[in-house]
């Protein structure tokens, strides 16, 4: 079932940059959610929180009577999207650390709406039944534990490059531990059947995320701090969308998930319900029903 999941996200996202192109741009400031346009698109990567609130966002905004557009891509693409104006909403922007370069490029052409995740985190994991490695100190002498590869994620995340330009060369990786660039669902995959078979491995996490409440892991340590402290998960908008779109920004300034609800959702949509992220999303919120009420209303 990953495998299928893999395929149409890699189609997703090969396709969804040529898509943006012929987009048109939703930042001229004639749309308004009064008016004729109704139409907001969401970028996301495939970063599994990113999923889950961008499904969980379509169907509260489509319930409001909105035409939403989700597009799967590279978190590359989504900053540029967002700068241009061909992408209304993201809702995974890791900062102050992560995305950090995304912002120094695009940030100027970017409205900020808030932060709904306060204590995000970029990790490198092993399952607990891999002993005697418990830092990231520990790698390069039990490279080959692990086949020699860290099994990672998209080539455009911020973990990657995290991993690439800081952990590998500071802790004296380069020629022992080689970064598998994947995507998320191969990673989980590979995770999964390691975990299935009691076999080493080592990846490329973050939380919040679901595998921590499937899997019994560990995050390595990392005393020289390559990987950052903790970050915020804000909501990014394209210029002009608030003023556009006052009753969304007023939901959005208001949406926060705790661990419980995200992996909640993130269960459903995951493990219970693959390949059908409408339905997790629908049975969450019939689970949830105080939950789409409280973003209505004023801003408190």
């Amino acid at each position: 079932m990953w495998s299928s999941k893999l395929v149409r996200r890699v189609a997703l996202a090969a396709t969804a940059a040529l898509a943006l192109t012929g987009v048109a741009a939703c930042g001229d400031g004639s749309g308004d959610s009064a008016g004729d346009n109704k139409k907001i698109t969401i970028g996301y990567m495939a970063w599994d929180e990113a999923i889950a609130t961008s499904y969980l966002w379509s169907n509260l905004l489509k319930e409001k009577g909105y035409d939403v557009e989700l597009k799967n891509v590279e978190a590359g693409i989504v900053y540029q999207g967002l700068s241009t104006g061909d992408i209304d909403l993201f809702l995974d922007s890791w900062l102050p650390q992560t995305h950090a370069d995304y912002m120094k490029e695009y940030g100027e052409k970017i409205e900020k709406i808030g932060v709904w995740y306060d204590n995000a985190s970029l990790s490198i994991a092993v399952p607990e039944y891999v002993t005697g490695i418990d830092s990231l100190e520990d790698l390069a002498a039990n490279a080959d534990t692990f086949g020699g590869e860290i099994i990672g994620i998209e080539p455009g995340a911020g973990l990657t490059a995290a991993t690439q330009d800081k952990v590998i060369p500071e802790y004296g990786l380069t020629g022992k531990l080689d970064l598998k660039v994947s995507s998320t669902p191969a990673m989980l995959a590979a995770l999964d059947g390691a975990v299935k078979g009691q076999k080493p491995i080592v990846v490329t996490l973050w939380h919040p995320h679901w595998a921590y409440a499937k899997y019994q892991l560990k995050d390595l340590a990392d005393p020289k701090g390559t990987l950052g402290g903790a970050e915020e998960i804000n909501t990014l908008a394209r210029q002009g969308f608030s003023a556009d779109f006052p009753e969304v920004t007023e939901m959005l300034k208001k949406f926060k998930m705790d661990d419980q609800q995200l992996g909640s959702l993130e269960d459903l949509m995951f493990n219970v319900h693959k390949d059908d992220e409408e339905k997790a999303v629908e049975e969450w919120l019939k689970a949830n029903p105080d939950y789409a009420t409280s973003l209505d209303g004023a801003t408190s």
